[in-house]
């Protein structure tokens, strides 16, 4: 089966996703929006992380949902994404707000273990947040996790550019990546959902998803930071003492060297590389996806 088909044909067959109910969490000084699946008696939490810096929980919903079966999931939106409240100075964040916040809401929510998982830039906030909380997070799973050092990002938009065609190609061209050194959240929305079919390996299946024009001052004032000034977490990847699992899809624009990297800091940590998947394995190859988190947690 192509990719399409075999995400048509996961979706009949996986479980209805469970219903998420929403609350509203108080943590260092900011009301978060908080949703989460029923409990499961005996298995620990796992917080889901999204990325795409500028959006909410739902880049993440229902795509996991099937992990939904055998834990209870939480999701939020990052402060100043989504229903969650925006910080004074917006303008003014940084990836590690984003971090201190992931131990502040599990101690919120009254929870003294749980795992975390966190896909593209919120692999690095699930990093940054477990080398901050070392005692409470017990299991990490980065998935096509950005790299430590910005050298693929530097790169990122040349390569999404050979990867495109006709008008989707032409969308791209029309930005200068310089221009994305200014948090302006109109342009870093734009910027998003022009790159966004260059994730995909296979692109039929790419046309199925559309990302929402997701608006932000406070995450693109963060990603604007990060291209702008750069960043080095290694020194941080080296303190997590969480057992780490990072799935990586062949294809992503991501290259798998810059997972290989990171596994090879984090100590212990495992690197499964899912083939014929881009950045989103779990539209891509669903089956292996799901059963090698699975076999993980487990």
């Amino acid at each position: 089966m192509n990719a399409k088909e075999r995400f048509l044909a996961f979706r009949r067959s996986a479980p209805r996703a469970p219903h998420l109910e929403a609350t509203t969490v108080r943590a260092r000084g900011l009301d978060f929006a908080v949703y989460s699946t029923p409990a499961v008696d005996g298995a620990t939490p796992l917080l889901c992380i999204n990325g795409g810096m500028v959006y909410s929980h739902i880049l993440l919903w229902p795509a996991l949902s099937p992990l939904a079966g055998r834990r209870q999931l939480i999701l939020y939106d990052l402060r100043g994404r989504g229903h969650s409240q925006v910080p004074p100075g917006a303008r003014a964040a940084r990836i590690e707000h984003d971090a201190l916040d992931v131990r502040a809401l599990r101690e919120a929510l009254g929870f003294a273990q749980w795992d975390v998982l966190g896909h593209s830039w919120g692999g690095a906030i699930a990093m940054l947040g477990a080398a901050e909380d070392v005692e409470g997070v017990r299991n990490l799973v980065l998935v096509d996790a950005v790299g430590l050092t910005p050298e693929w990002l530097d790169a990122l938009h040349g390569v999404a550019l050979s990867r495109l065609t006709g008008e989707a190609h032409h969308r791209l061209a029309a930005f200068d990546p310089v221009q994305l050194h200014d948090p302006e959240p109109g342009r870093q929305a734009e910027y998003n959902r022009a790159l966004y079919p260059a994730w995909f390996h296979d692109g039929e299946l790419g046309m199925m998803f559309s990302p929402p024009l997701s608006r932000s001052e406070t995450g693109a004032a963060v990603v604007a930071r990060l291209r702008r000034e750069g960043f080095d977490w290694r020194e941080a990847a080296a303190r997590i003492r969480a057992r780490t699992l990072l799935v990586h899809g062949t294809s992503d624009m991501i290259p798998v060297s810059q997972a290989e990297r990171t596994a090879a800091i984090i100590a212990g940590a495992v690197l499964r590389l899912v083939p014929e998947a881009g950045h989103m394995p779990f539209w891509e190859q669903p089956e292996l996806f799901f059963a090698t988190i699975e076999e993980f947690l487990a």
